[in-house]
């Protein structure tokens, strides 16, 4: 059996103040999926509990995402985080405030004969 994407969403998060790169990526993924409504389940005789859903995380320090509490953003399927060096820092005008920008892709699979 082979994973089979069928769907891809992006979407993009920040934490304005704090420097929280979790907080900035469940914005990004709250992004890429409140624009979705996904209709195709009975058309490939599939259920949303059948999802296989991998999410790509950028962000300047991959370390610091806790992977489990974006992967509980999602309300069904089986999550997989993949977080990577990607996103941005930026820090304010004094220099003691950081603002992180993180980027996720969502790719949305099923398990295929």
């Amino acid at each position: 059996m082979a994973l089979k994407r069928y769907l891809t969403e992006m979407g993009m998060g920040v934490d304005v103040h704090g420097g929280d790169y979790t907080k900035a990526a469940k914005r990004a993924v709250s992004d890429a999926i409140r624009h979705s409504s996904i209709n195709f389940f009975p058309h490939i005789d599939k259920e949303r509990e059948e999802m296989q859903l991998i999410v790509k995380v950028g962000v300047q320090n991959p370390d610091k995402l806790d992977a489990q509490a974006v992967a509980n953003e999602f309300p069904y399927g089986n999550v997989t985080i993949e977080a990577e060096r990607g996103g941005l820092d930026v820090l304010a005008e004094n220099g003691k405030d950081l603002m992180v920008v993180a980027n996720v892709v969502v790719l949305v699979c099923f398990q295929e004969d």
